[in-house]
């Protein structure tokens, strides 16, 4: 698979996640609140994917949440050096400021909408089947004798 596929929809999640950020006046408050958090773990599941392309829907989705659970736990440290990085724009949007049980569940949530967008629009493409996160195992069959 071409893992290049990914990048339109890393692409997606960063105009929508910065969108969603300087244009939340215009949205309802819940999705001013949370949708930027919600896009920001869906671009590090597709991130994860561009990368690592040889992990399973599973496998990428544990990285990402690993990833992304460990940038929020990081913010529990609050050394002047990394507030400083913090206060760059960058920083901010990379980081984040303050450890909050919210973006636990909104990145749970993105990344598994990014996981269903993943196995449903970006792994099946032309002439491919759907694959599956975790692959059934084929019942043994008994050989059959062809009629002569």
């Amino acid at each position: 698979m071409n893992r290049l596929r990914y990048l339109p929809a890393i692409a997606v999640c960063v105009v929508a996640g910065l969108g969603s950020r300087a244009y939340g006046g215009y949205l309802p408050e819940f999705a001013a609140e949370y949708l930027g958090d919600v896009l920001w773990a869906s671009m590090v599941y597709f991130g994860v994917c561009l990368v690592w392309q040889a992990a399973g829907i599973g496998r990428a989705m544990l990285c990402a949440l690993v990833f992304s659970y460990g940038i929020e736990i990081s913010q529990l440290y609050q050394a002047d050096w990394i507030n400083a990085v913090r206060g760059t724009r960058f920083g901010a949007l990379a980081l984040g400021h303050g450890f909050l049980w919210s973006d636990m569940a909104c990145y749970t949530l993105g990344i598994l909408l990014a996981a269903g967008v993943d196995r449903v629009l970006i792994r099946r493409g032309p002439g491919r089947t759907c694959p599956r996160i975790y692959p059934r195992k084929r019942k043994a069959t008994r050989a059959r004798s062809r009629p002569k």
